[in-house]
């Protein structure tokens, strides 16, 4: 049997926007709700960079990463060609406007995925 969690009425989701949600473990998720009342949810972190998918322009079925515009697809995650890559999606349930999420993924799904660190990296002393 699967549990759901509620998470926020549709109305607390601005159209062509979206909400976050905090997990114990693991980077946030993004609730979206795009222009048609559909809503999605992914992990809230571009595959190219990290970037929070939850600050980016909702646009149809696609959000645009707002560090460097890359489009994700929020049915499946997938980064749109050119560019390659994908974000892990989250199943999500509306019920008499409830959205709810699935309890197992929030728990477990993605957890062990970091934002990158930004800048430079040296892995050995600059004098060797």
């Amino acid at each position: 049997m699967t549990t759901w969690t509620p998470i926020c009425n549709i109305e607390d989701i601005p159209v062509l926007g979206s909400r976050r949600v905090a997990r114990d473990q693991g980077l946030d998720v993004a609730v979206f709700r795009n222009d048609t009342g559909e809503i999605f949810a992914l992990l809230d972190r571009c595959p190219h960079k990290g970037g929070p998918l939850s600050q980016g322009i909702v646009f149809g079925t696609s959000v645009a990463c707002p560090l460097h515009n890359w489009n994700i697809n929020l049915r499946d995650g997938q980064a749109q060609a050119p560019d390659a890559g994908c974000t892990p999606r989250f199943e999500v349930k509306l019920d008499a406007g409830v959205v709810y999420l699935k309890a197992n993924e929030l728990l477990g799904l993605a957890t062990d995925l970091t934002r990158p660190v930004a800048g430079p990296v040296s892995r050995k002393p600059s004098h060797v």
